[in-house]
């Protein structure tokens, strides 16, 4: 059973890719006469060209992070994998795919520019500072939430640690070959990829352990690795993006093909049994109701708006083609969701009663690589460490990409330029999530919990009302360009209610604390945007696009 789940989601999302993509291509009229961003506006920083496997391995990387896998695994855990599985498939296939793809589009059609740019000229300066503010709070939860997660990861295996850090310098590596030696891609792949599944078995050879940290730096590991992370953010997001972000990501996604295929050989010669029931219940006593929950829990597996950040934000600006935004946009929110589909796979196995239902989602997700792994005889602690390096090589992206996104926000926001305002725009972005991960954050009840526990709710809440609001100034732009709208209009209708209505829910339980504080303000500016956009709907459309580079 579990072989037919998956080899049918397989299915379903190949067919999706030709069929629903194809349409997507058809509706914004894709050309390659079109020169895009990273040949008209080259700088060798940010605007620069990429191959297509090169990029779909950044764009991958950078949407992905934990949410698939925790996000699925939650929910399934908390109702079932039955109403799961059915929004990852409908949900990435119709929404996210859709604002992902559109978005890409969107951009280089307007020189690379951001969502928020596009509101301010199709919409108004007031939608644009509003739609600004309401993303930069998305990436500070997103850099908490991926922080906080990785860092007691690393606590938890400190081989992970070791192999994560050995990646880094691979990556660096591999950027020099390519951009500095000129070496072809082929032959720079043929050495590091190998080097890359080394550094699994080196990490639990010699392990960063939390008591070396804690001799060595004095204080907690888990905030020590919190602030190496901060500095890491720092560091990766301020330097071209040839020489770690483009390499870094090409070499994680050959971490993401091999789990995929693991994990799918695992299943199918594996022989597991499904033991959790695919509907466990309509409420959880944490979460709460099945809707809106569910459609704020999942997040990165079936819609996320931090898709629409990183394909308006950094893939536009690398993206070679137009033809290549199928690949890029909607091909890669459709793997994303078939690793949705693994992560409530791993709960799918599981007795009700087995002590792992209450482990964190990571440690969920590492057993049940390493039972996939296991069926060739590959030992449980190194598959383990797999599939917790292969997270932590996606997380690292996002944690690069979202700071890196934050910094375009503060210059877009205050207007600065020069040729250090990127450290202080990235210092100021990363100075609430380095005091949300180090101070002690609390539930609803008081008691003391991670950051990305108390996190979390708030987090998918605003990532999928940031989803809607994407898709809003898409629908915006067509209109007024005279496109159809129908296809973008009933996914954003959906995500902006399921989210307005959690944010109410999140507002009535968490009250004056402060998670209960932001649901109130990210309320208030999602409801200034909707009301913005109606206003603008009711102006006539234009003759052309402007900013459109033909």
């Amino acid at each position: 059973m579990l072989t037919i789940i998956f080899i049918g989601a397989l299915l379903v999302f190949v067919a999706a890719y030709f069929i629903y993509g194809r349409f997507l291509d058809r509706r914004f009229d894709v050309d390659d006469k079109r020169p895009t961003p990273s040949h008209t506006d080259y700088d060798g920083i940010d605007w620069v060209s990429a191959q297509p496997a090169v990029l779909f391995g950044h764009h991958f990387s950078s949407i992905a992070g934990a949410g698939p896998i925790v996000g699925p695994i939650i929910a399934a855990l908390a109702f079932g994998w039955g109403p799961t599985l059915i929004w990852i498939l409908i949900g990435a296939i119709f929404i996210g795919g859709v604002q992902d793809f559109s978005a890409l589009i969107a951009s280089i059609r307007h020189g690379g520019r951001s969502i928020a740019q596009i509101a301010r000229e199709f919409m108004s300066p007031l939608a644009f500072r509003l739609l600004l503010l309401f993303i930069w709070l998305t990436l500070v939860y997103v850099l908490t939430v991926f922080t906080d997660l990785t860092a007691a990861t690393f606590v938890e295996d400190g081989g992970v640690a070791t192999s994560s850090l050995l990646f880094i310098a691979l990556a660096i590596g591999f950027g020099l070959c390519i951009y500095r030696l000129k070496m072809r891609i082929w032959q720079v792949s043929l050495i590091f990829v190998p080097l890359v599944f080394l550094t699994v078995w080196v990490g639990q050879a010699f392990p960063i352990l939390p008591a070396w940290l804690n001799n060595t730096l004095g204080c907690d590991p888990k905030k020590a690795w919190c602030l190496l992370l901060i500095v890491y953010c720092f560091v990766a997001s301020t330097a071209p993006v040839w020489i770690l972000l483009q390499p870094r990501d090409y070499l994680s996604s050959y971490l993401l093909y091999f789990s995929v295929l693991g994990g799918f050989l695992g299943i199918l010669f594996g022989g597991f049994a499904i033991q959790y029931p695919a509907f466990k219940a309509w409420h959880d006593p944490q979460l709460g109701m099945l809707f809106p929950i569910l459609f704020i829990t999942i997040a990165c597996g079936a819609c996320s708006g931090f898709h629409s950040l990183v394909s308006s934000g950094t893939t536009s600006k690398q993206l070679n083609k137009e033809t290549d935004a199928r690949k890029i946009g909607y091909g890669a929110m459709l793997v994303e969701g078939l690793v949705g589909v693994m992560g409530l796979i791993v709960v799918a196995m599981l007795p009700l009663t087995s002590p792992l239902t209450s482990q964190a989602p990571l440690t969920i997700y590492g057993n049940g690589m390493a039972r996939f792994l296991g069926v060739f005889g590959i030992p449980a602690r190194i598959g383990f460490s797999f599939g917790l390096l292969a997270l932590s090589a996606f997380i690292l992206t996002t944690l690069d990409t979202a700071t890196r996104l934050g910094r375009y926000i503060f210059e877009e926001f205050l207007g600065l330029k020069g040729p250090y305002v990127r450290y202080l725009a990235t210092l100021l972005t990363l100075a609430l999530p380095t005091l949300f991960v180090l101070v002690t954050l609390k539930d609803a009840a008081g008691n003391p919990i991670s950051a990305w526990k108390a996190i979390w709710p708030v987090f998918g809440a605003t990532n999928q009302m940031l989803a809607g609001l994407a898709l809003l100034v898409i629908l915006v732009w067509l209109k007024k360009i005279g496109k159809p709208i129908l296809f973008i209009l009933g996914p954003m209708i959906f995500m902006l209610g399921m989210t307005v209505w959690a944010l109410v829910m999140l507002i009535g339980q968490y009250r004056l604390s402060l998670i209960g504080i932001i649901a109130m303000l990210l309320f208030v500016l999602a409801l200034l945007l909707i009301v913005e956009a109606a206003r603008t709907l009711k102006t006539k459309p234009v003759e052309e696009c402007r900013g459109v580079r033909e």
